[in-house]
Order: structure tokens, then sequence, then C-alpha cells
């Protein structure tokens, strides 16, 4: 032992305590997925807070030369039985009774019991030292050692910041019609069972009005099941706001809902109101499960695939590589199903996996900051195998099980989650996302990282033709840009079941007439080959700027492929919006054909004979006291926002940010940035005069500089994006992601001068590189094809 203290006392002066603000990796190894669950459990280096499984923690001591590294192993207990079914006397697990989570009543994120164990190990003989062993030490060898020792187990884990928090989904607001609620004396007695709603004779999920007494059924839920709407149509009568649901109905209170808000309320007066039609509450028991609990067994069967799988069957789990499933974080669902899928096309796995070796050895000091060591982590989690094994059952003897356990170890990407979110105001949330966004989002993240090397991404990337038509001049105008996504329209009016559904719409509208109960929904048949007809139909411009007539006018413009990508992915646009500009979901299937075919959809380029619209640009565009001389705005698409009422400013930020890709990209950005500060404020275009009130030479925020620099790009590039945006950062981050091609001229010299400043003589870069393969391919059986569809 005196051998052990020698050594820590030489390398005392590398170990440290933590402080406020240090990062401490105690839940997950920096390069792996091992935790201190795993076999071999966590070494934490006492200097950097590193976190490193048993196979890494050898190549971070050689390379960083620290010794002491805190180990972590935790070994889980066997489940303690309810008292239900044994004479243990413990209480039974309890039952969750409020949407929530880390709260008392909700769900428990705590759910499994660990026994722990801690030791000091020192490289690279891997000596240990125990807290029992610290006590025959030195006196500034113990005190040192074991405040470190106790600071790192006390201290918030990066991983526990990024778990989900504390959430509770049952906040209940009091209602503003409970206080001064006026009841009909109409002499209404509810007896405390036997209800039947008033209209169809339903004895479940019934909802008193606790104005008039009346009992109906409740809504009809998105399966069909429910109620038949009758106590809302009782509302949409009446007026009366409240109505209390008969059945859950106890001492403690009852569930009470607002029609008038829209929401499940509070009710102080809940007791005089149900005593004014003879309810006595002290007297009630609970026969029906509450909104809350059916909300909670809906999640619980989502968890357990009960709802998207066949009903009653059996299915039998399956590991190995390529088989790897991963956790939810509690909003993740787009983040794990978008990496998945990557992880499935070929250049991915041969950039990031087949070179995790060359990766993690040229990883930087802090590897969970580099985006190209996290993705090669991510990566190979998904491929080898090595976290898509059956969990062990607890209290397992020496034999093993004849049956699996039936889960993975599965794999939580939260270190991944926070460095591709860092500085994004929606993916560095806890909020749900879309799915294509955060695609696109993370292909922006590739593009950057790969600007010297194989880019990954090209695997997706195609070129899109647009070819514009004055119908005044016949001449014609062609461009050219580059995407990633194929996004599709759905033609409602292209169902192949069109007369079902006006059958449907018939019953439906005569159920609600009679208070019948409904029918079952029917859903739209929509083919695909009416989708893509869609996309190839001519789209009319109004107010067209036509360069040969010098005025506006009517165009058609025509979108076809300039080149097919190896792997296309598509985006079914099934959202849309009313008449009112609320958007809704459309309630459609469309059928994948086995081959997908775009042959037909290649551009021609300039047509024999075909004359090109001269090269005249149109009168600049004016802001206050500023004048804008570059990029020409679709006038049409700022026209056409204009009309649905947005700020003229916003709609041209909205054509501006989206490239001048059309109405639809456009009406996507004001929905997304309607709660900016900035939302209205006049448009700042790059090489122009900044906005009223600032200059050029403004101060910038260090603080915004160094986000923007932390997620790969130069100081001059965050400098520009933040002059170009008015000093904010979320605004900055959305304009670099939107110029790539215009930074690319910017590469930095090692004097911090951007190339693009010194080099006036420079020429402009090469075009972005696109793949262009054939026109036609299998689609998701072969792997040849990917489409995401999910709502989240």
């Amino acid at each position: 032992m005196a051998e052990v203290s020698d050594v820590l006392m030489s390398v005392l002066s590398t170990i440290r305590v933590p402080r406020p603000g240090d990062r401490v990796h105690k839940d997950e190894c920096a390069l792996s997925f091992s935790s201190p669950e795993s076999e071999g459990g966590l070494y934490v280096c006492m200097n950097s807070f590193l976190g490193f499984g048993s196979q890494y923690v050898d190549r971070h001591h050689t390379r960083s030369g620290q010794r002491a590294y805190l180990h972590i192993s935790r070994t889980r207990k066997a489940p303690k039985e309810d008292d239900e079914n044994s004479g243990s006397g413990d209480p039974p697990k309890k039952k969750p009774t409020r949407l929530a989570i880390g709260i008392e009543g909700g769900f428990n994120v705590e759910q499994e019991q660990y026994e722990e164990e801690v030791k000091v190990v020192l490289f690279p003989d891997r000596q240990e030292v125990t807290s029992d062993d610290l006590a025959t030490m030195p006196d500034v060898v113990r005190e040192r050692v074991s405040l470190a020792m106790a600071g790192l187990m006390s201290a918030d884990s990066v991983s526990h910041t990024l778990q989900v928090q504390q959430w509770d989904g049952e906040v209940r607001a009091e209602s503003r019609h409970a206080v001064e609620l006026k009841q009909l004396n109409n002499g209404t007695k509810i007896p405390p069972s036997g209800w039947r709603c008033e209209v169809c004779d339903l004895q479940e999920n019934l909802w008193m009005n606790l104005s008039d007494g009346r009992v109906f059924c409740g809504r009809r839920y998105f399966d069909g099941s429910g109620g038949n709407n009758h106590a809302l149509l009782h509302f949409q009568q009446t007026g009366h706001p409240l109505a209390v649901k008969l059945g859950t109905i106890t001492p403690d209170g009852a569930d009470v809902y607002s029609y008038d808000e829209d929401d499940m309320v509070l009710d102080p007066k809940l007791p005089e109101h149900l005593s004014h039609f003879g309810i006595d509450m002290m007297t009630m028991e609970k026969t029906e499960h509450t909104m809350t609990e059916l909300e909670i067994a809906v999640n619980q069967r989502v968890g357990e695939w009960e709802v998207i799988q066949e009903s009653g069957a059996t299915l039998r789990p399956l590991s190995g590589p390529g088989l790897t499933g991963m956790k939810n974080l509690g909003n993740s669902c787009y983040l794990n199903s978008v990496m998945q899928v990557l992880f499935t096309v070929p250049d991915f796995q041969s950039k990031y996996v087949s070179n995790i070796d060359k990766i993690f050895n040229e990883a930087p000091s802090d590897p969970t900051q580099d985006f190209k060591t996290q993705v090669a982590k991510l990566g190979y989690g998904l491929l080898s195998g090595e976290y898509s094994k059956p969990a062990p059952d607890p209290g397992e003897g020496s034999e093993p099980s004849s049956e699996p356990r039936g889960d993975q170890v599965g794999i939580a990407a939260r270190m991944f989650k926070a460095l591709v979110g860092r500085g994004h105001p929606e993916f560095s949330t806890n909020r749900q996302q879309d799915a294509q966004e955060f695609l696109l989002h993370f292909i922006n993240m590739v593009e950057r990282n790969c600007r010297s090397g194989v880019n990954p991404s090209e695997a997706f990337r195609f070129l899109v033709e647009e070819r514009i038509v004055c119908q005044q001049s016949q001449k014609a105008k062609y461009t050219q840009r580059v995407d990633y996504i194929l996004q599709l329209p759905v033609p409602m009016d292209q169902a192949t079941n069109t007369e079902e559904l006006q059958e449907a719409e018939r019953r439906r509208e005569e159920a609600d007439s009679s208070g019948a109960p409904a029918p079952a929904p029917v859903r739209a048949c929509i083919p695909f080959t009416a989708c893509m007809a869609a996309l190839s139909e001519p789209e009319t411009l109004t107010d067209f700027w036509s360069s040969a007539a010098q005025a506006k006018t009517t165009a058609t413009k025509t979108t076809r492929f300039a080149s097919f990508p190896d792997h296309m992915v598509i985006q079914v646009k099934k959202f849309t919006f009313g008449q009112d500009w609320v958007p809704k979901k459309l309630d459609v299937s469309i059928d994948v054909p086995d081959t997908l075919d775009l042959t037909a959809l290649r551009g021609t380029g300039q047509q024999p004979g075909e004359e090109l619209l001269p090269e005249v640009a149109p009168p600049p565009l004016m802001t206050p006291d500023v004048e804008v001389k570059a990029p020409v705005l679709d006038d049409s698409t700022v026209s056409q926002l204009c009309e649905m009422g947005f700020p003229l400013e916003a709609c041209r930020k909205a054509v501006y940010y989206t490239g001048n890709t059309g109405i639809d990209a456009a009406m996507n950005w004001v929905m997304g940035h309607m709660d900016d500060p900035d939302f209205s404020s006049p448009l700042v275009l790059p090489g122009t005069s900044s906005a009223p009130g600032t200059t050029p030479t403004e101060s910038i925020s260090e603080e915004h500089l160094a986000t923007i620099v932390s997620m790969g790009f130069s100081r001059d590039q965050a400098t520009r994006a933040l002059r170009a945006t008015s000093n904010v950062l979320e605004r900055a981050v959305d304009w670099i992601f939107s110029h790539l091609d215009d930074l690319e001229s910017m590469e930095v010299s090692e004097g911090g001068r951007s190339a693009a400043e010194s080099e006036g003589s420079r020429e402009p870069p090469p075009g972005p590189k696109v793949r262009d393969g054939p026109g036609s391919k299998s689609t998701v059986r072969g792997r040849e094809w990917v489409q995401f569809e999910l709502d989240v």
C-alpha cells in the first residue's frame, strides 16, 4: 500500500476537484456507449472529467498521460415483488396517476435499482484504491483524493442535464366560468349510478353538463371509440361551458372539461355544483378511467408497440449487428429515426464506421465536442451489435435463462443530440421536432465538416432544373438549384375511392344531425403516381417580371430533375392550410410502388430554337433608407405572402432565406419564424448597408461569435453572418446555413484573414458536386430509396 501511496503522491497535482461549470462525463463514455452499468464499468479521468469504457481508457491514458481515474461500476439489483404477489411486506410498485415525469404520481424515471462500487484506479498498472485504503494514507493524499472522489460523485453529469427533466403534463388551470357558473333550477337530480347518454343510450364516457344536469356521451376518439360527440353538440346548441365526467367523481375531485376553453380545467366550487343536482361527491367512488389515466395508457401502449403492431401479436425481439434500438430521450424520436435510416446508407457507413479507428486516433483532446467522433460513435453503436443483445434477467444464477428477457441494452444518444443541437433554436430544446427539418440540419453539419474529404451527403444531393416561360414573349429562363429532399404534394382530388369518401361524408352528416353513432372514418387513397404527376404539373406565376417585356406578366414554371441521386429522400406533404390558415393534416393513404421511375421527369435544358430571356435585372428593391442591389427576390412570391396578411419585410425575408424556391418553402419559413423578435424588421442583405440603427463597425457579440465558431466556421464567417442579421444569433445561424456556397470562398489563411479578402482576382468556387444515376430504382425493399414519414 506504501507503493500505491507514493504513486498517488506523485500524481496528486493532476487530480482536480470539480468546480461549478466543469463538464463531468460520469454516465457515458466519450467514444462508446459504455456506462457504469456496462461490463467493466466506466473510468472517469480525475483531471479532465471525461469518461471512458474499459476498451478506451488505456488509449486515453497513453495519449494524455493521465494516471488517476475514478472507476464507477453499477450492478442492477433484482426487482422486489409487489406485496400482492409475495409476503415481503414491501409496498407494491405504484402505477402513474398523472401524466408527468420525475414527480410524485408521475412516471418514475429511476425504475432500476443498482448497487454502486467506486474506487480510484492508477494506470498503467491498474492499481486500485478504495475509500478504506485512503484512510491509511498520509493526510494530504487522503484529503485531496477524498475531496475529488466526493466532488465527482456529487457533481451533476452532463448526460443528467440532458435527460428528460421534471415534466408535468397535468397542469390544469381554474376555469374562468367556474366561480360565476349559472345552474338551472330545473329539478334535475342525477342518480348515483345507471347513467346513459340521453341521445344514443351509450353507457361509457358520459359527461354531465354542470349548467343543466343533462348527461351525454363524450367525444369520439381517433380510433372511432369513445363516444358520439353528443356532449359537444349540446354545448354548441346551448353554450353551457362546463361538464364533469361521471364515473370519475370521488371525494378528491373529478374530471371537469370546459368546452369554451377547450381544455381540462379545475372547478373550485365542484362540490357545490354537483350538490345542485343531488350528487354528494363525498360518497362517490370512481368507476371509469380519468382522462389522465387514458392518456397514460396510450403512452404506455406506444412504448410497447401496441399502437403500431397487430393487437395481441407476440413479437419476437431481434438482436445483432444493424438491429440496435435507440432509446427515446423524451423528444428524440425524430433524431432516432433519421440516424437509424442514414446508417443504412453505404456512404455513411464507409465514412464513419469503417474509418472509426482513424477517426478516434485523430480526435481532439475533448472528443465529446468533435462532430466526426460523435457521428462515428453513433454509427458504430448502431451497426456493431455490441448494444443489441438481450439484457440479462436481474438475479440470474450461473445457468443462463432459456428465454431472452426480450429487450435490448440499446443506446441513448444524449452526447450526440447535445452536440448537433448546440446553438440551434429548435434542436437544442426538449420540444418535439420534425424529422425532415432535422435531416436537412444534419446534412448541413455533414457538409461543413466534410469540405476537404469524402462527403456522404452526396448520396442524397441532386440538381433541380426550373424552366420559366414568359407567356408574353414566349422566351424562357433556366435555373438550377441543389436539393436533398423531394417534396411531393398530395392531390386530394385524385383519390381512387372518391365515391366511398362521399358516402362516408354523407353518413357522417346524417349522424351529426340525427344524433346517431358516427360511422367509422374512411381514409382517402391517393396513388403515388398522382403525387408525382402533381409535382410535374406546370405552375402559373402571376406578376412575373419579364426582362424581355420589361414589365410584369404571367409565366409558367415547370420543375424537373437535372440529376438523379443514389438515394432519393421523399417527403409527402401531408400538412396543408385551411381557409383560416390554420395548419391541418391530411388523412390519406399512399401506396409506395416497388419501383420508382423518374426518368420522365429529367430536365432537358434549352430546347432547339428556344430563345432565352435576356439577363436584365428588374428595378432594385428598396428598404427604408437603404438601397438593396442584390439578390433579386421573386416579386410574385412576396406578393402572395403579403396578400395573406403577413408584413412586407417578413415576406421578403421568407423569400430570401428560402432562396426564391417558391411559395410553399416561403410559407413554411414564415410559420416557423413568426415568433422571432425581428420578424417584421427590415431585411438586411449581405453586401449592403446595415439596417437603421446599426453600422458595419458595430460591436459584434463575442459570445455569439464563439457559439458560431464552435460549429466549425471561421471568425470571419461568423462575423459576416452576425452583421448580415443585425447581431441576432438565431438569425445568424439560419443565415449561415443558407449561404454555405458563398462561405466556401472565405477560406481562412493562417494569418486569420479570409482568402476572399486577400485574393481579389480569385476565381469563383466550382458548383456543388452531384452524382447522376438512372431515374428508375427499387424502393424500400432494396434500401435504394428512403422515405421519411414521421408524425411527432
